[in-house]
């Protein structure tokens, strides 16, 4: 079974050399979080992730999660109790939390830095503490005073954890057929009816209660999204004074059976006139739900890159080790029957990638995060607005891409160990399948294409490609004398140059066919993915050079700038002759004749 080390160094050098963290946390008022507290923090957090939620990784694939169905009431894998009750004491669950509500008020991208770890040691573990952050924030910027002084303390604290509650049986993306009611109770609250699906921790024993937010419609809802209402629905009924109760009307009617995350519990959720409480305005459900979802976005995205992470630790571990075959240039190990097979170009190209992906996407990741504190916590209304504009632009981009190359990395950790990656004592073929979960919930890649292109470009003249394309044409103008990245910047110019009139083209097309959106959206998706990484990837490079790193490390990151350049950078031209080729190739065929 392979084992996790927590890539400490990388997240120091991305939130220390590259980002500037402490500078930037500082301007924000978050002088809390010193150089000294963030180190602290990522020590601490690879200790408990490593030696405490790796270990159960495998443990919770094979043994899942029980439902004793007469009771409804779920028992999670051997282990996973035990790791929550230290996760909760350490004051994990209120790192990033309102100090107001008992959390320590550091900062969100510390907290990324944290999930990661998290994902990587037991991607299955880390859902049950993973909504909680967002029904919080989903409460605080919309709960009623009452409701926030009842539900947020013991969340932030971890002693209850939440859910999101939006999908059912026949209605996924398109939230406005949803068929859960709410009818009012003479006392102020609502009796819920209906069932969710897909509930990732809706019913578990690691905590005392479980607050579920529920998107549901009135009796005098308007049709379709603009009908939807939300309210907070808890396991053990909570009055107004935040006292629990008794047992809710509502049960986990099954678990769903999965391809991986087996340790996570997806529930079929049933409530039968349950009673909650409003959250927000009656028929604005969505507009505080989408706080939750923006949130479990990049958070999933983070879980992507989580699941690059391991299968690349495992992959090269593994790489280094197994003797097969010669060296192209001669014997390397004289003294042994074969050489390592990592000196072989095509082990390379698959580490390199995967090395590639995993390293930018951790700075992409990050700087996402870092735009997030920044809409929250800045002083400046502008920077503020500006701040939100980015990280809705680069939410789709963190999902989309982090997941999906979560995909290739742990495919080409399985095709590293050959025929062992098949087998289930190496742990590669857990990530490849618990990776592909994180390309589907929180919305597919093929929605978060059409949320890029749709909503984040098209609906706001590119405003968020504006701000991002601007940070670039800067950092290029700001290091036009640094040698240290004068191979990468014509590169990084042209193909921001050329990003720009792509989405102009689309545009244009898209203003007299409103096909040319869709049929554009997964290539626009992934050029955007692809250049955002070359800016970070030069980034990296400057930093690395400019940095108090050793010289290794300084040149493997600037040797993996120039293979992600060489290498993976020249996919944009697919995505780019995809993109200009029109809707037409795509829509030419009567649906009828696809089965000819």
């Amino acid at each position: 079974m392979s084992t996790y080390k927590a890539p400490v160094n990388d997240l120091r050098f991305a939130l220390h050399d590259v980002l500037k963290a402490e500078s930037l946390f500082a301007a924000m008022g978050l002088e809390d979080a010193s150089t000294d507290v963030i180190d602290a923090v990522l020590e601490e957090a690879a200790r408990f992730s490593a030696s405490v939620l790796a270990p159960l990784n495998a443990i919770g694939d094979q043994t899942g999660c029980t439902l004793d169905k007469a009771t409804g009431e779920v028992t999670t894998a051997p282990g996973f109790k035990e790791a929550y009750a230290q996760f909760i004491e350490g004051g994990w669950t209120g790192l990033t939390a309102s100090p107001e509500f008992g959390g320590q008020g550091m900062p969100g991208t510390l907290g990324m830095a944290l999930s990661e770890m998290v994902s990587s040691a037991n991607l299955a573990w880390s859902l049950f503490p993973m909504l909680s952050h967002g029904a919080v924030e989903a409460l605080k910027h919309y709960g009623e005073d009452w409701q926030k002084e009842a539900f947020l303390k013991p969340l932030v604290a971890g002693h209850w954890t939440g859910t999101m509650c939006l999908t059912e049986p026949h209605a996924g993306t398109d939230l406005g057929l949803i068929k859960t009611r709410a009818e009012p109770n003479a006392d102020g609250s609502y009796a819920i009816t209906g069932t969710k699906i897909f509930i990732t921790a809706g019913e578990h024993d690691l905590s005392e209660n479980i607050v579920h937010l529920v998107l549901a419609k009135l009796p005098d809802a308007p049709p379709g999204p603009k009908g939807i209402s939300l309210f907070v629905t808890p396991k053990f009924k909570v009055d107004r004074n935040g006292a629990m109760g008794e047992r809710n009307t509502l049960r986990c009617g099954s678990l769903e059976h999965k391809m991986g995350i087996h340790g996570s519990s997806t529930c079929v959720m049933n409530f039968d006139g349950a009673q909650g409480y409003l959250v927000g305005a009656p028929h604005k459900g969505l507009m505080a739900m989408f706080v939750m979802m923006n949130s479990a976005r990049l958070g999933v995205g983070v879980q992507g890159l989580a699941q690059s992470e391991r299968a690349y630790q495992g992959a090269l571990a593994y790489a280094r080790e197994r003797l097969q075959s010669r060296a192209p240039k001669g014997a390397q190990l004289a003294d042994k029957p074969a050489d390592p097979i990592i000196a072989q170009p095509d082990v390379r190209r698959m580490l390199l990638t995967t090395k590639a992906l995993t390293e930018g996407g951790r700075l992409l990741a990050a700087h996402a995060y870092t735009q997030l504190d920044t809409a929250q916590h800045a002083a400046d209304p502008q920077a503020r607005a500006d701040a939100e504009t980015l990280v809705s632009f680069l939410t789709p981009i963190v999902k989309a891409c982090l997941t999906e190359w979560s995909i290739e990395a742990t495919y080409n950790g399985q095709q590293v160990f050959g025929g062992h990656g098949y087998i289930a004592e190496h742990g590669m073929e857990q990530f490849a399948r618990d990776a592909r979960i994180t390309t589907l919930y929180e919305g597919t890649t093929g929605i978060q294409a059409l949320d890029l292109i749709g909503r984040k470009t098209a609906a706001s003249q590119g405003a968020g490609l504006k701000l991002f394309a601007a940070e670039i044409e800067q950092f290029i103008a700001d290091n036009a004398n640094n040698p240290a990245v004068a191979e990468f910047l014509p590169v990084l110019g042209a193909k921001t140059r050329e990003w720009g009139k792509l989405t102009v083209n689309v545009l244009q097309r898209a203003a007299s066919n409103p096909e040319e959106l869709g049929a554009a959206s997964w290539d626009y998706l992934f050029y955007s993915g692809y250049v955002a990484l070359a800016y970070w990837w030069a980034r990296a490079a400057a930093a690395a050079q400019a940095s108090s790193q050793p010289e290794a490390f300084k040149q493997a990151k600037l040797e993996t700038a120039r293979f992600y350049y060489a290498r993976v950078l020249p996919r944009t031209l697919t995505h780019a002759a995809s993109m200009e080729s029109g809707a037409d190739p795509l829509m030419a065929m009567d649906s009828l004749r696809f089965g000819d």
